[in-house]
């Protein structure tokens, strides 16, 4: 078997390395930039933590700033709008999943116009040419998306979200900057931080896992349980170092090995209910574990121990219980809802949820088949 790694070129870690967009950017000859982000991060002084760099460095950018928490198609085509209107030749995005992935559809559409409708890019559109020039700079702990091949917009008019893989995406520079990510609420950080777990388990239990993959996952999984609710709940600076470069561990991993029907399940949601991802992801991971569970239980041994749990003597559905209670103790500490009826999606939506789940590009991956029933199952089970 051949297996296969991308990553992006060149990435920074640390607290400042904000400082070192400008000699990347001087590097590359880019004179033209346009800034993606969300107007809730200008609010809150976060995009100005990096346009003060721009600033003092007397480079040139616009700022497009209508990304929505779940992009839509009318964000991209706006940016694509907004890119050509200020002639840019590179793109820094500012902000969590959203922002990156909206800038990821802009710089494809850029080089690729035959895409600019952007509902052809949905799974892996054949684009023939490398995107314009990304360098990402999260501010949440969580999507990896500086680092992966994917990025996921909603079409509004199919009510779906699309899920776009695509090597040309990846950003040629990532920064993580801690301090961007220090102000993150609560709430944001919690889920993200758990869509990052959910990224490290699905991506170990995938059918396309594999040694190297394997070892970015089981250090993700052990950093991101014993340090999110430190990082989420009590703000301690080195927990959230620490969630930081677990999420981009991740993203190493699992951009290369595919994901499961959490992300499936949980992307339905987003896109009939615009569930934050990481609420969904955090709420259906038990029970996806513990139906996948019946085909790899000796992965789950490997999960407790990177958990720091004593796997020991377990049998195959103790190991499995054990790794479950885990997630679930975790996710309640984080103040996570723990039910679909919680967060009040209609019962006789499951089907219709479930439909659009059994199809999503995530589904292939999973390690246990999957029918429409067994999805629908688990969406009854997660409900109250």
């Amino acid at each position: 078997m051949i297996n296969r790694i991308i990553l992006n070129e060149t990435s920074y870690f640390g607290r400042g390395s904000r400082e070192k967009l400008t000699e990347e950017i001087e590097a590359r000859h880019f004179k033209k930039i346009l800034v993606v982000t969300d107007n809730s991060l200008l609010k809150t002084g976060t995009v100005s933590m990096v346009t003060d760099v721009l600033d003092k460095n007397h480079i040139n950018y616009h700022v497009y700033d209508e990304v929505k928490p779940n992009p839509s198609v009318k964000n991209v085509q706006d940016g694509v709008k907004a890119a050509k209107d200020n002639d840019v030749d590179c793109i820094v995005a500012i902000g969590g999943g959203s922002s990156i992935d909206t800038a990821k559809a802009i710089a494809v559409i850029i080089t690729n116009p035959e895409f600019s409708d952007v509902v052809s890019l949905d799974g892996t559109a054949a684009t023939k040419n490398k995107c314009l020039p990304i360098i990402a700079l999260p501010t949440t702990a969580g999507t990896a998306a500086e680092v992966t091949i994917n990025y996921v917009i909603t079409d509004e008019v199919r009510t779906k979200k699309m899920v776009c893989v695509d090597v040309h995406d990846i950003p040629v520079v990532a920064i993580i900057d801690p301090d961007l990510m220090q102000g993150m609420p609560q709430s944001i950080a919690a889920s993200t931080g758990m869509d990052a777990l959910t990224h490290a388990m699905e991506g170990y239990i995938t059918k396309a896992a594999w040694l190297i993959p394997d070892m970015f996952h089981i250090n993700a999984m052990s950093l991101i349980y014993k340090n999110l609710e430190k990082a989420a709940n009590d703000k301690d600076e080195k927990a959230v170092e620490k969630i930081g470069y677990a999420q981009y561990i991740a993203g190493m991993g699992f951009s290369n090995v595919g994901l499961g029907i959490v992300h499936s399940m949980a992307h339905s949601l987003g896109a009939y209910f615009d569930t934050p991802h990481g609420v969904a992801n955090a709420l259906l991971l038990p029970h996806v574990l513990k139906f996948n569970g019946k085909v790899c239980p000796e992965l789950f041994r490997n999960m407790g121990n990177a958990f720091g749990l004593d796997m020991n003597n377990t049998t195959d559905d103790e190991a499995i219980e054990k790794v479950v209670a885990a997630i679930k103790e975790l996710s309640v500490k984080l103040h996570i809802p723990q039910t679909l009826k919680e967060i009040g999606i209609p019962k006789e939506m499951l089907p219709t949820l479930a439909e659009q789940a059994l199809h999503d590009v995530c589904t292939g991956g999973n390690p246990r088949e999957v029918t429409k029933e067994d999805i629908i199952a688990i969406y009854q089970e997660a409900y109250e």
